[in-house]
C-alpha cells in the first residue's frame, strides 16, 4: 500500500456522509497522522445536513489548539500559532484573522457543549482531512514539511463516463499518457503532475488510501472506471477503464490549455461510425450544476444539483433506447465541469440539439415550467420541447422565453434550457424529486426531441 509524503498542500478533503436524516450520530473512530485519538466514551462525531460536527473538547484535547469560549457573545476562539478561528453559536461565517469566511454549517450549543465543523477548523489549522464511509472514520493528516510543488500541479476537477466515452475535466497543462494493456484487458490514463481538486475529492468516492471507483452500468464494453492518486513523483492521478474485452480508443482535446480530453471507446478495429453518423441523429443532454456547485437550495433543503441529475440520467436512458438517436450527457454523476466544458462536449461531437436541465429559484409563491433559447435557430427546438414538457408537469405555463445564458448561447447547435419547476415553491419542490413526475418529463422531453429531429 503506497504512502504519499506529498500530502502537503493536498485538499483532498472526504466527508461526505451517507445521505439521509438531517442529523445523525456515529460511534465514529477520528486518527491524527494514523494514530487513533482517545475519545470519551460520550463524545460522538455527527452528521448533520453534511457536515462533520464533533464538541470542541475534541478540538481542545486533542489536536492541543487553544480553544477559549464567550458565554456572553456566545463566541468560541480557535487558536495556532498565528492563526485565530472566531465562530458564533447559529452564524455561519466564521472569522478568520479577521477575514469573514463562510462555513457549511454553523456552529450549535447542544446541553452545554460547543459542536463545531471539524473539517472547516481542521483544515483553517492547515491540516488535510479524510473521510471513510465504510470505516465511519475521520483522518486528520498534518501536512509534511517541503516546498510548495503542490501548488504547480494540475488538477483533475471531473470524470464522467456516458455513450461510451471516459469525459476528464482538468485544470492545468496535462498531457494525458494512454496505455492498453492485457490479462486482464483495460486501458490506463495517467495523468502526471496532476492531483484531484478538494471539489472532486469532497464529492466523488474516495477512500482513506486516494482509491474511487465510478459506477458504470449499461455499457457491454465495459466493467468499471477505477481512479486513484497513483504516483508521489511525479504526483499523478491514474484513471483505469476496466473492460470486457479489448477495444481500441480515440483520444481527444489533448491540446495545449484545453480543460476536458475525452477517451472515445466508440471505435474498433475496423473504425464504425461516429455518433450521429449513419442517419443518427446526435443530442447532448446536461445536467446542471453539479458538486461543489449545488444550483438552488429548495424548501427542504434540496439541491438542484441532484434533481438535475436524475432526470438527465432518466432522459439517457430513454435515448439509448431509440435506434435513430445517439445521445451523450455532459455528467452522469456528481461531478462539476465548468459552462465551457459543457459547451465543449457539444460542440466537439457536432451535436444536434443540446438540452440544458435546470430548476429555477423565486418567491415562495412562484411556480411554473419555462423553457429559454438564445439564438433563433433554437427557437423552434424550445417550442417544441415547452409544449410537450408543460403537458407533463401540470404546472403552471411560464412560457418560451429568450435568455442570455453561456450554454445556449456558445453552442454551435440548436440549444435550450429548461427550467422545469421551482425549488422555492413547496408545490414545485414536492414534484421535482417525486419519481413519477421524473419519469413523465423524461419522456415527454424524448417525445419533444423525436418531433423536433423528425427520427421515429
Amino acid at each position: 500500500m503506497k504512502k504519499f509524503g506529498f500530502l502537503l498542500f493536498l485538499f483532498v478533503i472526504m466527508v461526505a456522509f451517507p445521505k439521509g436524516a438531517d442529523a445523525s450520530s456515529y460511534s465514529a473512530k477520528i486518527y491524527l497522522d494514523g494514530n487513533e485519538l482517545s475519545l470519551s466514551s460520550n463524545v460522538k462525531v455527527e452528521n448533520i445536513s453534511g457536515t462533520v460536527m464533533v464538541p470542541i473538547r475534541v478540538i481542545s484535547e486533542n489536536l492541543g489548539y487553544s480553544v477559549g469560549w464567550n458565554k456572553s457573545t456566545q463566541t468560541v476562539t480557535v487558536k495556532e500559532g498565528g492563526k485565530t478561528v472566531e465562530m458564533v453559536i447559529g452564524n455561519k461565517y466564521a472569522m478568520i484573522n479577521g477575514q469573514r469566511t463562510e462555513m457549511t454549517k454553523a456552529p450549535i450549543l447542544r446541553g452545554g457543549t460547543t459542536i463545531v465543523p471539524i473539517r472547516f477548523v481542521s483544515e483553517q489549522m492547515g491540516l488535510n482531512v479524510k473521510w471513510d464511509n465504510q470505516k465511519k472514520a475521520v483522518y486528520l493528516i498534518t501536512p509534511t514539511t517541503g516546498g510548495g510543488e503542490d501548488d504547480k500541479l494540475s488538477t483533475v476537477n471531473g470524470i464522467s463516463f456516458s455513450d461510451n466515452r471516459l469525459m476528464v475535466a482538468v485544470s492545468g497543462n496535462v498531457k494525458p499518457k494512454v496505455t492498453k494493456l492485457s490479462s486482464p484487458d483495460r486501458i490506463v490514463i495517467d495523468v502526471e503532475n496532476a492531483k484531484f481538486s478538494e471539489s472532486f475529492s469532497s464529492n466523488n468516492s474516495i477512500n482513506a488510501n486516494l482509491n474511487g471507483e465510478l459506477i458504470v452500468t449499461g455499457y457491454p464494453d465495459v466493467k468499471k472506471v477505477r481512479y486513484s492518486l497513483y504516483n508521489s513523483n511525479p504526483s499523478t492521478v491514474r484513471i483505469v477503464i476496466d473492460l470486457n474485452y479489448a477495444k481500441n480508443y480515440t483520444l481527444q482535446g489533448t491540446e495545449s490549455g484545453s480543460s476536458l480530453f475525452i477517451v472515445d471507446l466508440n471505435t474498433s478495429t475496423e473504425p464504425g461510425p461516429d455518433p450521429g453518423t449513419g442517419g443518427k441523429k446526435l443530442v447532448v443532454i446536461d445536467a446542471g450544476h453539479g458538486a461543489h456547485d449545488p444550483g438552488a437550495i429548495g424548501v427542504t433543503q434540496k439541491k438542484e444539483k441532484d434533481f438535475t441529475l436524475a432526470l438527465a440520467l432518466k432522459v439517457g436512458k430513454l435515448l439509448e433506447k431509440e435506434q435513430n438517436i445517439d445521445v451523450v450527457l455532459t455528467r452522469s454523476n456528481d461531478t462539476f465541469l465548468e459552462l465551457k466544458d459543457r459547451v465543449k462536449i457539444a460542440n466537439d461531437l457536432k451535436a444536434d440539439a443540446f438540452v440544458s436541465i435546470h430548476a429555477n429559484s423565486g418567491p415562495s409563491a412562484a411556480t411554473g415550467t419555462e423553457t429559454y433559447y438564445r439564438r433563433e435557430a433554437s427557437k423552434s427546438l424550445a417550442n417544441v420541447l415547452h409544449k410537450h414538457i408543460i403537458g407533463a408537469t401540470g404546472l403552471k405555463d411560464r412560457g418560451v422565453k429568450n435568455g442570455n445564458f453561456h450554454v445556449i448561447r456558445e453552442t454551435n447547435m440548436p440549444a435550450v434550457l429548461l427550467e422545469v419547476g421551482f425549488l422555492s415553491n413547496t408545490n414545485d419542490e414536492s414534484k421535482l424529486f417525486n419519481t413519477t413526475f421524473q419519469n413523465a418529463v423524461a419522456e415527454s422531453i424524448v417525445v419533444g426531441l423525436k418531433e423536433y429531429l423528425k427520427v421515429k
